[in-house]
């Protein structure tokens, strides 16, 4: 199938600049909130509207497993991925609480679980049985690579149509931060040795020979770096794609994505090289403990709003962002300006 990517509009600079100019009224100091100045006018432009609401959030946690998995690359064995599926049906996973605090809309995506997890909260929208072992083989097909982004080009539609302002993209998939390193290394030319990172808590042992993985995997499968499709069929999983096909969605919609850890964006990544304008639409909500994070936030550009050493994924850093990102909507919409309030300014 051949997927058509959806038109993407660059943000809005004059309602920027209008929200710029309230900020610039409000009862403060000029510039004393900082970051969070700067972030309202960012949503102003991707929202196209001055005083710009993010509520509810949407998050979307795509699933699937790999077939790398089987090369000994995590510190968990693959049968945790359906098993982490059924935890997020009964609410018990990270990502499940931090979502209920700030109210969110949650969708979980079977996009290419191993076992199919048979749960009504579940959408199955399974391209194919976990992804081919990298190390042997390509992890998918050009047309799988394609059909996993229109999953999440589907799923981002239905979220927001059901009303997300913002959205988060989250994954669970044992193997899956050895396939965002290669996806990574595949694209910036970035050394396996710097950017591949304990994942779920390996070994020294691991850790090697996970690099290792990666390494050959890129030998073997010589991605092509101008054709992100390419690379994420050779070395890519179905949850990346389908994460970086979510974020598509959001941004030609005009609806901001708020990124998690290494993986989601490593997805945002793949998404950028495949229509750059999705750059315009990204926040970064943490830093996360993998070595390959810091890589790719500088490739995007993005500063993080925090950086408390996690690591689950899930999108779960994501959601713990998110109240920042609403205190700079609140702090545009709800505080006074000099004139409304009666105080003299400068």
């Amino acid at each position: 199938m051949a997927v058509i990517y959806p038109a993407i509009e660059p943000r809005n600079q004059e309602a920027s600049e209008q929200t710029r100019q309230h900020v610039d009224q409000l009862t403060k100091p000029l510039g004393s909130l900082g970051r969070l100045e700067q972030l309202a006018i960012e949503l102003a432009g991707m929202t196209g509207e001055t005083m710009p609401v993010v509520t509810p959030p949407g998050v979307l946690v795509f699933a699937a497993d790999h077939g790398v998995a089987r090369e000994g690359v995590s510190a968990y064995p693959q049968e945790v991925t359906a098993q982490m599926v059924l935890n997020m049906v009964h609410g018990g996973a990270g990502v499940n609480v931090f979502a209920r605090q700030i109210g969110a809309i949650q969708k979980i995506v079977d996009v290419g679980v191993a076992v199919e997890v048979e749960a009504p909260a579940v959408y199955n929208k399974r391209v194919r049985a976990g992804s081919g072992n990298m190390l042997k083989e390509a992890a998918m097909t050009a047309d799988e690579a394609q059909r996993s982004i229109a999953v999440g080009l589907e799923m981002a539609e239905a979220i927001i149509g059901e009303g997300a302002k913002v959205l988060i993209v989250g994954e669970v998939g044992i193997g899956n931060t050895t396939a965002s390193s290669a996806i990574l290394s595949a694209l910036t030319g970035a050394d396996p040795e710097q950017i591949v990172g304990r994942g779920t808590g390996l070994d020294d042992a691991g850790w090697q020979r996970k690099k290792t993985v990666v390494r050959e995997a890129l030998a073997l499968h010589r991605p092509d770096a101008t054709n992100p499709l390419d690379v994420l069929a050779k070395v890519g999983g179905l949850e990346i794609g389908a994460m970086a096909g979510a974020i598509m969605g959001a941004a030609s919609r005009r609806v901001p994505v708020l990124l998690d850890g290494f993986i989601a964006t490593v997805a945002a990544l793949l998404a950028v090289r495949m229509e750059p304008l999705v750059a315009d639409y990204l926040i970064a909500g943490h830093r996360s403990e993998e070595p390959g994070h810091d890589f790719v936030l500088q490739a995007l550009g993005k500063e993080p709003l925090l950086s408390l050493n996690l690591r689950l994924g899930e999108g779960s850093g994501a959601t713990l962002a998110f109240p920042i990102v609403e205190a700079a909507t609140r702090m545009v919409r709800e505080m006074a300006t000099f004139a409304s309030a009666g105080v003299s300014d400068r």
